[in-house]
């Protein structure tokens, strides 16, 4: 057995047993005070010196256990996750994975006791008509959006729910006048604060702004050279605004990564356009995202990508990945690009850089576990989406509304909404279910529904689910 098998076995056996699920169920119970988590994951990296109550004590002991156990898993050493841990904002996600694996248990792939990320489309109002748009954005907002007093109580809830991550998105969310106003407010609550944008309102005055209201990442949207992105966004001269933007995030020194959709409009360009994010542009990432063909993105169902194009292209970013020469983070919202990573790690495709057996093991250890732990897609897992008006999604990809943040606690949201507990069952899911790689992929669930009208349809977009693709040429064609 492999030694990333034993380990994650190891923490298998001790955590998932009923009696530290409940012991993590107890140390993560919240009250008034706060909970003796907070205090065992202080402790641990030595910021409370008091003598710890009896309980403190029997917390603190349930909570290094997991910790040691759990870098061990993820081939990280005490003294990194120690360093780790000073930081409010890392103690707040292991919080929500411990207390993840205290009210579900320990899973492959883990769900979090509340959203790790939720991405807020902020508002519908934008400034471009792109072709792919998943929230149909328009000129004007919608009437009946969150105000700023409702958005910052929203914050308020995430924040004790131990949310970690927000991203606003929209729409434009630079368009609303209180962005800075709610992501500062945002940031003072100490959540990762991203944006994701066009980039075509970022001065550099604007991106100081962002970065001085507590954004910490920038993602700006480019779908390739100027002709093929201004067609795509459905504005003349765009390109350049975007490419404007991105330099004056990179510029004010706000962590920046360049998004773009990968459809046959742009596939041949995207060798390119990595390039020029990388040396042009400077750029710390580059995203290539899944196209879903929702809303306004059904009228291009035609562009999306073949398996074999599909998996070609998630092979070329990982390869930028592993690249040492590069210093550009390749990444994609793909979940197949989990199977790419699992692949060169385990797989006859081995990195070319990796020629001893230490290096590769270590390589094979974090992969798997990370893999696993992860899962590929994380809608109504990891993260969820955030409509303007409060309704709460599985992702911004997938229309069924769950729950509204104005009638319903987060937390009981994510809990009790049986459409989540049904994307969470992967055993049952048509293709992907049967696959080896169901707890490492699981296949996109916003592509299932939307060309099969079922969450736990299959993933067309897999080479492996290739019998799936005549089905979903013929829907094109239709």
């Amino acid at each position: 057995m492999h030694e990333a098998d034993l380990v994650a076995n190891t923490v298998k056996t001790w955590l998932a047993n009923p009696v530290s699920k409940s012991l993590l169920k107890w140390v993560s119970k919240r009250t008034e005070k706060g909970s003796k988590l907070d205090v065992a994951l202080r402790r641990y990296v030595g910021d409370i010196k008091r003598k710890l109550s009896f309980q403190e004590k029997i917390a603190y002991l349930v909570v290094r256990f997991a910790l040691d156990r759990g870098s061990q898993s993820f081939g990280v050493s005490k003294e990194q996750l120690t360093e780790a841990l000073k930081n409010p904002l890392v103690r707040r996600g292991i919080a929500n994975v411990l207390e993840g694996i205290g009210y579900y248990g320990v899973q492959r792939p883990q769900t979090t006791a509340a959203p790790f990320l939720i991405v807020w489309n902020f508002t519908k109002q934008c400034n471009l008509r792109c072709k792919h748009c998943y929230e149909n954005a328009g000129p004007k907002p919608a009437p009946d959006e969150l105000t700023t007093e409702e958005g910052k109580k929203a914050i308020d809830e995430f924040a004790e729910a131990g949310v970690v991550a927000l991203s606003f998105s929209g729409g434009e969310p630079l368009m609303r006048k209180d962005f800075f106003e709610v992501a500062k407010y945002a940031a003072d609550k100490e959540f990762y604060v991203s944006v994701a944008t066009n980039g075509t309102l970022i001065t550099e005055k604007i991106a100081q702004k962002m970065k001085d209201a507590g954004v910490q990442y920038a993602e700006i949207s480019l779908d390739g050279f100027e002709k093929t992105h201004d067609e795509f966004r459905g504005i003349p001269g765009v390109w350049r605004r975007s490419v404007e933007g991105i330099k004056n995030c990179v510029k004010v020194g706000l962590d920046t990564g360049v998004a773009t959709t990968a459809t046959r409009y742009n596939l041949k360009e995207i060798p390119k356009l990595a390039e020029f994010v990388e040396k042009d542009l400077h750029a710390r990432r580059f995203i290539v995202f899944n196209f879903i063909p929702v809303s306004r993105g059904k009228e291009i169902i035609s562009q999306d990508l073949t398996p074999k194009e599909r998996e070609e292209l998630l092979d070329f970013l990982y390869s930028k990945l592993i690249d040492t020469n590069c210093k550009l983070d390749a990444f994609s919202t793909a979940p197949q690009y989990a199977v790419t990573s699992f692949k060169y790690a385990f797989g006859p495709v081995v990195p070319t850089h990796f020629t001893n057996k230490a290096a590769m093991e270590t390589l094979q250890g974090r992969t798997k576990s990370l893999t696993e732990f992860i899962g590929g897609c994380g809608a109504g897992r990891l993260y969820c989406g955030m409509e303007p008006n409060g309704d709460i999604e599985p992702c911004v990809f997938i229309p069924i509304k769950v729950g509204n943040i104005r009638e319903e606690r987060l937390v009981d949201i994510w809990r009790n909404s049986p459409v989540l507990k049904k994307i969470r069952n992967r055993d049952v899911f048509k293709g992907c279910g049967e696959c080896e790689y169901k707890n490492i992929c699981g296949g996109c669930r916003a592509r299932a529904y939307a060309y099969f009208n079922d969450l736990q349809g299959p993933d067309p977009g897999c080479s492996i689910n290739g019998k799936y693709w005549d089905e979903v040429t013929r829907i094109q064609i239709a």
